[in-house]
């Protein structure tokens, strides 16, 4: 395994993406890349400390990058900033990294609409790197997906389960210069609608749909890598 010199929190980080090339045997025909953030409560007076109004407390706002389970990036940002802040800078390097190993495979980005921001979807799209990233709804949104959202109602009244259905479609934003697809997960349940929206460009990839789904994975394994430095300390 490479020896990197840990001067700081970038080589902690290049650290963390050698440990995980390494640990393959051979190149992987695909890995996605989940980013999230969150927060991470301060208790003192620590410089870049702010509050946060969402959270409801004095904390940082770390931007974490997972891939299945093994943390990649963990990048401290103070919480007066925006959710996607150096999201896109620490993406470019990832992929050229990564890259310099594995030069086929493929590299799909995942994440929620926090990190939706045009100027990283048209990075990706010119880099050949895939995506799957949330979009905050709108009414062309809801507009759209109108038709499928009644027949998960329906099929929801009619059985009593609840019903997720889906669907593509193009889709266009003032500010974009291309269509993009949007993949519609139309949902009834209890509760009511619950209708989600992702930004692609995996257009006419039967996996899409699944990976729509688990788009939360990144989460969940935040809240768990929180919890566990929680517990760690004094």
């Amino acid at each position: 395994m490479r020896t990197v010199r840990i001067g700081g929190q970038l080589s902690l980080n290049e650290l963390l993406v050698e440990q995980f090339i390494d640990s393959f045997a051979e190149a992987p025909e695909e890995i996605i890349l989940d980013f999230d953030g969150t927060d991470n409560a301060v208790h003192g007076n620590q410089a870049g400390r702010f509050f946060h109004g969402y959270y409801d407390c004095y904390c940082f706002l770390p931007l974490y990058v997972f891939c299945g389970d093994q943390l990649l990036v963990a990048y401290l940002r103070s919480s007066r900033t925006d959710a996607s802040k150096h999201a896109g800078a620490i993406l470019k390097l990832l992929v050229k990294r990564i890259r310099q190993s594995w030069p086929h495979t493929r590299i799909i980005w995942r994440a929620d609409s926090r990190f939706y921001r045009d100027r990283i979807l048209s990075w990706c799209d010119r880099n050949e790197v895939r995506y799957m990233v949330g979009a905050v709804s709108n009414g062309r949104l809801q507009q759209a997906g109108q038709q499928l959202q009644e027949q998960a109602k329906q099929l929801f009244e009619l059985t009593g389960k609840k019903q997720r259905l889906f669907q593509d479609f193009e889709y266009t934003a003032d500010s974009w210069r291309w269509l993009r697809f949007v993949i519609h997960k139309a949902e009834h349940s209890g509760q009511g609608a619950n209708p989600r929206f992702v930004i692609t460009n995996l257009e006419g990839d039967p996996a899409a749909y699944a990976m729509a789904v688990r788009n939360k994975e990144s989460a969940h394994r935040c809240t768990a890598l929180r919890q566990k430095i929680k517990s760690l300390l004094p």
